[in-house]
C-alpha cells in the first residue's frame, strides 16, 4: 500500500464498521473498527442548547464550567457534557498509546465545502447528494510532556437535530483537510492545526457544530463528551 496516494479512504458510521482501502493498481476493501465505541447508539443525542446553562463561560470550562475530568483529574479540565463555542479552548487530558499529558483543543470554524471536493477520494455512490463540511481545530501543549508523533483525533460533527454526521476517514493526503500526526518536539507551548471531515447528508441539512469524544470521556455516556456550536 502506497499512503502516499489518495486511493485509501473510509465512510465511518456510527455505529457500523466503515470501509477502508488502498489502491496501487488493485483495489483491495477491507472492513474496519467503526471510529464509533460499540457500546454507544448509532446517534447519540447531542444536549441541546437550550438545556445549557446560560452563565458566563469561565477558563477552560465553556458554558459548561470548569470542573474535575472523569477519573477524578485535576480541576481545570473541561467538565463531561460541557458545550463550546466555536474558537473556545477546552483543557483536555490526553492519552496516545503509552504517551500522556494534557491539551487544549480548540475548534476553530466548521466550513462548508463542496461535493466536488470529494471526487478524489473515490467514494461514489457512496456519498452521492451529501455535502462535505471541514472542521477545523487546534492542539496546545499546555502539559509537561512531549507529545511528538501523537495523534488528536476523535473529532466528530453534530446536525442540527443533535445527532453525529457521518465522517470520512482518509489514509494519506487531502489537501482540503489536513490532518498530521504532532511534529517532533511538541511540547509546552507548541501549537498545531488540524481538520476532520463531517458529511451532512443534503444541501438542506447543516453540519453546525462538533463533538470531542476521546477518552477519557469515551468512557461515560454519549452527553458526556464535549461540544462545540
Amino acid at each position: 500500500m502506497k499512503r502516499t496516494t489518495l486511493g485509501a479512504v473510509g465512510l465511518a458510521v456510527a455505529g457500523t464498521l466503515s470501509l477502508t482501502g488502498c489502491k496501487d493498481g488493485n483495489e483491495e476493501i477491507a472492513p474496519a473498527q467503526s471510529s464509533a465505541p460499540s457500546a454507544q447508539p448509532s446517534q447519540p443525542t447531542q444536549p441541546s442548547q437550550s438545556a445549557q446553562p446560560s452563565s458566563p463561560a469561565s477558563p477552560g470550562g465553556g458554558t459548561g464550567g470548569a470542573g474535575e475530568a472523569p477519573g477524578g483529574a485535576a480541576a481545570g479540565m473541561a467538565k463531561p457534557g460541557t458545550t463550546f463555542k466555536i474558537g473556545e479552548a477546552a483543557t483536555v487530558p490526553f492519552t496516545y498509546g503509552k504517551t500522556s499529558g494534557t491539551i487544549a483543543l480548540t475548534v476553530t470554524a466548521v466550513e462548508q465545502g463542496q461535493p466536488a471536493d470529494l471526487e478524489p477520494l473515490k467514494l461514489g455512490d457512496k456519498v452521492k447528494g451529501m455535502i462535505p463540511y471541514y472542521i477545523r481545530y487546534s492542539v496546545k501543549n499546555v502539559g509537561t510532556t512531549d507529545l511528538a508523533y501523537s495523534s488528536v483525533g476523535h473529532i466528530k460533527g453534530l446536525l442540527p437535530d443533535g445527532s453525529e454526521a457521518q465522517g470520512v476517514s482518509v489514509i494519506g493526503k487531502f489537501e482540503k483537510c489536513k490532518d498530521d500526526s504532532l511534529p517532533k518536539g511538541f511540547t509546552n507551548g507548541q501549537t498545531q492545526t488540524s481538520c476532520a471531515i463531517a458529511l451532512a447528508p443534503s444541501a438542506e441539512t447543516k453540519v453546525v457544530g462538533a463533538e470531542y469524544w476521546g477518552n477519557p470521556y469515551n468512557n461515560l455516556n454519549n452527553s458526556k463528551n464535549l461540544y462545540w456550536k
